[in-house]
């Protein structure tokens, strides 16, 4: 499902991120010595695109969310910075020029709900890159999808909008079911709203053999926001991959 509803809502229960802490994890992977032409898949609101470019790099944001790239188009303007922001689908995006890195963070993997759709992105990646060129993501793990948030329920309750937030694990599809009903104040009542998402528990096996599948070798797996292997309670899993040198397109 696209965000509609959680697009407008997607900052303020993102505000206890980091973000300028993350854009500086994913920079300690690519390669330093000039400016580079990066694709921001399932690049949502912008946080990290904007933070991005802001550092001297060229940035393409990608997502299939209208109403996330309006809010992301309207970061970069406020940045005076000039990020072009595509509505496609990252199984199948296509940009006009190679890239020098394909980044996707915060669960972009995740809502690529079968092994299928995840090496149809990685298929792309690989298209969209120059010889050399890196792909960058992260996945929440299957221990944080069916043991942290798993069949609990979570809530937020603020003046201006409250959640709640229920969960149902599949464990044999590994899917993630997550149904979070909003109530938006409008005037003196609040709008009743909700919307469903599914993320799948990709093993870290998975996204290897798609990556081999794909054409990338893999430089590196880590625990998040780590250089060090993830360990079995690791939340998010930070993959490195690479397209050969010596492809010839």
């Amino acid at each position: 499902m696209e965000y509609t509803i959680l697009a407008k809502l997607y900052d303020p229960f993102m505000a206890d991120v980091d973000y300028d802490s993350w854009a500086a994890y994913i920079k300690r992977f690519l390669p330093g010595g000039g400016r580079l032409v990066i694709a921001d898949c399932a690049c949502g609101t912008g946080e990290l695109t904007v933070r991005l470019a802001a550092s001297g790099h060229t940035l393409i944001g990608i997502d299939k969310s209208a109403e996330m790239l309006e809010t992301a188009s309207q970061k970069a303007r406020a940045r005076g910075l000039k990020i072009p922001f595509i509505k496609q689908d990252i199984r199948r995006f296509e940009l006009h020029k190679k890239v020098d890195a394909v980044i996707c963070t915060c669960d972009g993997v995740n809502y690529l709900s079968s092994r299928e759709q995840v090496r149809r992105f990685f298929d792309a990646a690989y298209n969209a890159l120059k010889p050399g060129g890196l792909l960058i993501f992260d996945i929440s793990s299957r221990y944080k999808l069916s043991a942290v948030l798993g069949n609990n329920t979570f809530a937020n309750d603020d003046e201006a909008h409250s959640y709640i937030w229920q969960n149902a694990y599949d464990e044999s599809n590994k899917l993630l079911e997550m149904s979070l009903t909003f109530f938006i104040k409008k005037g003196e009542l609040y709008e009743r709203s909700k919307e469903v998402h599914i993320q799948r528990a990709h093993s870290a096996a998975e996204i290897e053999n798609a990556l081999s599948s794909a054409g990338f070798y893999l430089s590196g797996v880590y625990g998040g926001f780590t250089t060090e292997p993830p360990d079995k309670e690791a939340e998010r899993i930070q993959f490195v991959a690479a397209k050969p040198k010596d492809h010839p397109g």
